[in-house]
């Protein structure tokens, strides 16, 4: 378990001067979040006690009500959060547009230059990452998006520090005499970083060159070049950066080979934004819906897919916590559940809202939801600009970093372990892999006679049911060009070896949306498996439920394991269509 002795975090809400009108038991929730996060997502039940200073029951009532919400998982005396969460950084992310707009443009640039490419945004002295595009080496970057690093170790900070006034020098001094080593920043490696006047004369260059470097200041080997990118005013909205390692570049080559290439991007990507802007200019609230793309070709832009619309939150959250109040009584904190549900209330085309749009959106009395802001606000989760309220980028501070790479195996893990205790069978996942089915997460059970199968084991993919629902939502042309290429074996007496029988009988996988085989991959061995799709609706993995076929007939696997597997996998997609709205989903 990592350890939680470390400084107190610089997103920490500071106890004094707490408004009379704040709700105590968000505080203590955010708390308990913020914790998790800094332990990088796992925690006992004493250890919240100890870290965050609670009692043990109201420890025990806040996980509760966080378990009962979707946004951790209680197993035994452990907590861990759950991809649940994202949906609260999520609606940072579609509130601010950015990695909607340019996080598929910030992939494609990373694809051309073969380097890591990150989007990142100003959080109080500190930057935090909106977007990451890594790519996959021995050394290669562990940003996450929603880490926070300090601004004086990052080519970003030097870049938003340039716009700096006296009051935030003030803050960051405060923060660098208070934590010199960075002790408060989990996501980077402890050290003090430039002193003053080498940050400040970093930032006067920043602002000279409109650029900037960081030269291993991070830790040893990275470096990185980082621009600013610019709305239709001028403002800085974010900074690009594209992030090497001194194997493959210095300082100086990393500049004079990217520099052009990423102020060509970063030109075209402004384009976008002053389009977005000129589009969303009759809009009620400024959103995060693209637009059209400019025609292309420019560095750095790809075609916009189609993407599906999510409703909007509205007053059947406040429902549910009402009604989950009267079924757990005090085991669960109503005013903890709506303070988190305001934050819900924003998202794309609803990115500054007033008090009375957020309770519309919510189903909450004005009181109640005016009390959460201000509790919000004061924890520096929200901002106030007049009437209208914003989320902050410290919101991707609860949860987001550890869950954001979290990959398919670990979200399905938990509910193969549920299914497993509700059918008394094995429960696995697994993902095509050329002529086999690869399997990636499994939960067996402790019979006399069990199916005995281990993460990484291989069965041809034409004789298993995990394999066939994976083959059947293949284009017709791919699923044929599949059969072309393989030789089907005959694995026991009952195995379909034919093309034009398998082909048939992947149709029929095809419109039943299941897959059942009886004893063709071994005699004795009974199967049925549903598709695993993803938020575009591709299929990218399969669960199934395998047993001997003494246990269950055919019609029973059908009747009575067939529903609750596919209640399974329509829990393990719906975290799927969260953990993967502005993060890559790793499938192992």
């Amino acid at each position: 378990m990592p350890s939680t002795e470390t400084a107190p975090a610089p997103d920490a809400p500071h106890e004094p001067d707490v408004p009379q009108e704040a709700v105590a038991p968000l505080m203590r929730g955010l708390a308990v979040l913020r914790r998790l996060t800094d332990a990088d997502g796992a925690l006992s039940l004493s250890e919240l006690e100890r870290t965050t200073g609670l009692a043990r029951s109201t420890v025990d009532r806040v996980t509760g009500t966080l378990a009962r919400m979707g946004y951790v998982r209680l197993d035994g005396r452990d907590v861990f959060l759950a991809p649940h969460l994202m949906e609260l950084g999520n609606a940072y992310l579609a509130a601010l547009g950015l990695p909607g707009l340019l996080g598929r443009h910030a992939d494609a640039l990373a694809d051309e230059l073969d380097e890591s490419v990150s989007l990142a945004v100003a959080d109080g002295d500190g930057i935090r990452f909106v977007h990451q595009a890594t790519r996959r080496r021995a050394m290669s970057l562990s940003f996450r998006i929603g880490d926070l690093l300090p601004a004086e170790r990052t080519a970003p900070g030097a870049l938003f520090a340039a716009d700096w006034a006296e009051a935030e020098w003030d803050r960051w001094r405060t923060r660098r005499a208070a934590d010199p080593r960075s002790a408060g920043f989990p996501a980077v490696p402890p050290g003090s970083g430039p002193d003053e006047k080498e940050f400040a004369a970093s930032a006067a260059r920043a602002a000279e060159r409109g650029w900037s470097m960081d030269d291993q200041l991070i830790e040893p080997g990275l470096v990185a070049l980082a621009l600013p990118v610019r709305d239709a005013e001028g403002a800085v909205v974010c900074v690009a950066s594209v992030v090497s390692h001194t194997s493959r570049h210095t300082a100086d080559s990393l500049r004079e080979a990217m520099l052009p290439r990423l102020r060509a991007a970063v030109a075209s990507w402004e384009v976008l934004l002053r389009e977005h802007a000129d589009g969303s200019a009759g809009r009620r609230v400024p959103g995060g819906a693209a637009p059209q793309d400019p025609a292309p070709g420019a560095p750095g832009l790809v075609p916009r897919p189609e993407r599906a619309a999510k409703a909007p939150p509205g007053p059947g959250l406040a429902d549910w916590t009402h009604a989950s109040k009267q079924e757990l009584g005090r085991g669960f904190i109503e005013s903890l559940a709506r303070g988190l549900t305001v934050l819900t209330a924003f998202g794309e085309d609803r990115s500054a809202l007033p008090l009375t749009a957020v309770a519309e959106a919510t189903g909450l009395a004005r009181a109640t939801a005016r009390r959460a802001l201000i509790t919000l606000e004061h924890l520096g989760y929200v901002g106030a600009e007049g009437r209208l309220f914003r989320l902050t980028p410290r919101v991707l501070g609860l949860g987001f970093p550890h869950l954001s790479r979290m990959p398919l195996p670990q979200i399905a893990a938990p509910h193969l372990a549920e299914l497993s205790r509700r059918v008394h069978d094995s429960a696995s996942l697994a993902v095509l892999a050329g002529a086999d089915v690869r399997y990636t997460a499994r939960v067996a059970t402790r019979r006399v006679m069990s199916v005995h199968i281990t993460v990484g084991t291989r069965f041809p993919a034409h004789a298993t049911s995990l394999g066939r629902v994976i083959l059947a939502d293949l284009p017709p042309e791919a699923r044929a060009a599949w059969l072309e290429s393989v030789e089907p074996e005959a694995l026991t007496p009952y195995t379909v070896t034919s093309r034009a029988e398998l082909a048939a009988v992947l149709e029929r996988v095809r419109e039943q949306g299941y897959a059942l085989v009886d004893e063709e991959l071994e005699q004795g061995l009974r199967s049925i498996a549903v598709p695993v799709r993803d938020r575009a609706g591709v299929v990218v993995a399969a669960v199934n439920v395998a047993m001997h076929s003494s246990r269950r007939s055919v019609e029973e696997c059908v009747g009575d394991v067939l529903p609750e597997l596919r209640a399974t996998v329509a829990r393990i997609e719906e975290d799927l269509r969260t953990a993967g709205r502005f993060a890559h989903v790793p499938e192992v």
